[in-house]
């Protein structure tokens, strides 16, 4: 067939399962909740009914059982939008590829993809130890460029691209929104917001060590243009989501405010919070 994938493409481990996951389809659920550090899975999954499967290979950890009677997963992906693109591939062909005979399955499955973080805020007036949803978010990292039939743009932006000022990063932008459905179940949120993600830490988030970042005003500037706080994985989520044929949804736990110099005073209570929270409104 056609569509019959090579070993190369879709690498596979010696029990069947994909490769850096580590998973067969059996093991996740329809609803994921997708979270950076592998040390906040049994932080999430304890909250579970009952566990039904532990499984880890690399930074990769996955905990599938029941919430209030659904079957739900919790994973690690890492850090990065590079891993988020080995995780959204990996969970769209546990549910649409034929592992076996490596073909693609004639009836496509939407995943629900829930990312539960932390981020900073670049705008003054968001408080820390509060919810944001992100609505629209810019990837300044490149990954979808190089993906064919990725073409999105709304009024968030078309605004964005206009007024941004650094031609040397703007070929590697690229845009993507939430699903509308799933903000619904957070739409007592106290923040809605545009979200930048970004390819590293220290540069990209306008922290200076013995390297100096691209402008002293970067942060501001992105603030000038929209943008509510930052973080590193959401636009690849949203983004691969889309092109895939998933719906997902990212909150975060607003951590810091860089533009006021503030950091929670008490993250791991934070974190705390924003399990709690997500976690109630994810079954209805």
């Amino acid at each position: 067939m056609l569509n019959k994938l090579a070993a190369s493409e879709l690498v596979l481990n010696d029990d069947g399962s994909v490769y850096h996951l580590n998973l067969l389809p059996e093991d996740i659920a329809d609803k994921i909740i997708l979270v950076g550090d592998p040390d906040r899975v049994p932080k999430v999954s304890k909250y579970f009914d009952k566990i039904e499967m532990r499984k880890n290979k690399r930074e990769f950890y996955t905990h599938t059982g029941t919430l209030r009677g659904e079957r739900i997963s919790v994973m690690s992906t890492g850090i990065g939008t590079e891993n988020i693109d080995i995780v959204m591939n990996e969970l769209d062909a546990l549910v649409n590829i034929d592992l076996k005979n490596k073909e693609f399955k004639t009836e496509h499955k939407a995943l629900k993809l829930f990312r539960m973080g932390t981020c900073g805020s670049v705008n003054p007036g968001v408080q820390v130890d509060n919810m944001l949803v992100t609505q629209n978010v810019v990837g300044l990292d490149g990954l979808m460029h190089f993906y064919q039939d990725y073409d999105f743009e709304n009024e968030f932006s078309r605004s964005f691209l206009e007024k941004f000022p650094y031609p040397k990063i703007k070929p590697m932008l690229y845009f993507a929104d939430w699903a509308e459905d799933l903000g619904e179940l957070y739409k007592d949120a106290k923040y809605h917001g545009n979200t930048a993600t970004f390819p590293g830490f220290y540069a990209p988030q306008g922290r200076q060590l013995r390297l100096k970042a691209v402008d002293d005003k970067f942060l501001e500037t992105l603030n000038d243009l929209g943008v509510t706080n930052f973080e590193m994985e959401t636009s690849a989520i949203y983004a691969l989501s889309k092109l895939l044929g998933h719906k997902a949804i990212t909150v975060n736990n607003v951590i810091a405010n860089r533009r006021r110099g503030e950091f929670s005073a008490d993250h791991h209570t934070s974190e705390k919070k924003l399990i709690e929270w997500v976690l109630e409104r994810i079954i209805q």
